[in-house]
């Protein structure tokens, strides 16, 4: 079983995220750091801080020196997609290549209306999904892009320096969706997260994966599947590492343990030792 964490860029401050984050980077049972890409708090106060996903995944690229960085998952309807390439391959530039790329469609209506985003209808939304991703590729690994899309076209488009991975940085898709997103994950992901309420809800969307992989000739195999675990803080950490084991058994690939709100860097070394048993 491999390990991650993620932290939530709600309700705390740069300082103390960082800070977990560099604790982190000291214990090599977790392999990579996740925050979310949202502008709003998704609990609490939303009107309260939320630190932006891009400029905040750089700085903490640049404040550690081992763990993978990614964030879980970059909402497609938030940035062109061309825009999203020129700034992972920055970001992986500046990691050493340590960077995942994890995309999603986007789903927050809340934020969308207020700043004026247009969350499109269902259909359309992972259409340009679909195409975002393979814009994201082509600008990724060739010298001159070209994609004529019904949504996203790229017309000798450079994206330049390329990032430190080959051919790209691992792309991880977020989400559960059986027709739109699992086949995505099958076609262009090495990674794909799905938040489930536990093993039993987690293994059949596994198989769905498996028959779409079938169907693209794609090994499943060559496929990270992981899943988030939320720590509950009023909970012993005995709790969260039998769910883990259940995963485990289940056939997660990784477990991406979630801290609660504002959690201190001090909760990470009893959390890696919790966890030693396992890996």
């Amino acid at each position: 079983m491999r390990f991650a964490l993620k932290t939530r860029p709600e309700h705390t401050t740069w300082q103390q995220m960082r800070d977990v984050w560099v604790a982190a980077d000291q214990h090599e049972i977790f392999e990579s750091a996740w925050h979310w890409d949202h502008f709003y708090p998704l609990s609490g106060d939303l009107a309260g801080p939320n630190l932006e996903a891009w400029t905040t995944l750089a700085a903490l690229a640049q404040a550690t020196s081992r763990i993978r960085v990614g964030c879980q998952v970059s909402g497609m309807i938030y940035r062109h997609p061309a825009v999203l390439a020129n700034m992972a391959a920055t970001t992986d530039i500046i990691s050493g290549g340590r960077l995942e790329l994890g995309v999603g469609a986007g789903w927050n209506e809340l934020e969308t209306a207020a700043y004026g985003i247009e969350l499109y209808p269902l259909k359309e939304r992972f259409d340009r999904f679909d195409e975002g991703v393979q814009a994201i590729i082509a600008l990724l690994t060739e010298k001159s892009a070209n994609f004529d899309g019904k949504y996203i076209q790229l017309k000798d488009a450079y994206c330049e320096p390329k990032a430190v991975q080959t051919p790209h940085p691992p792309i991880a898709i977020g989400g559960k969706g059986p027709k739109r997103t699992l086949r995505a994950v099958a076609k262009w992901a090495q990674h794909w997260n799905a938040i489930v309420p536990g093993p039993a809800e987690w293994a059949p969307l596994k198989e769905i994966l498996v028959q779409h992989c079938a169907e693209v000739g794609r090994d499943v195999s060559a496929i990270t599947c992981s899943v988030n675990l939320r720590i509950d803080p009023d909970e012993s950490l005995d709790v969260a590492v039998a769910t883990a084991a259940a995963y485990a058994e289940a056939g997660v690939d990784m477990v991406v343990m979630n801290l609660p709100l504002d959690a201190p860097p001090s909760v990470v070394e009893p959390l890696a030792k919790a966890l030693a048993p396992l890996a």
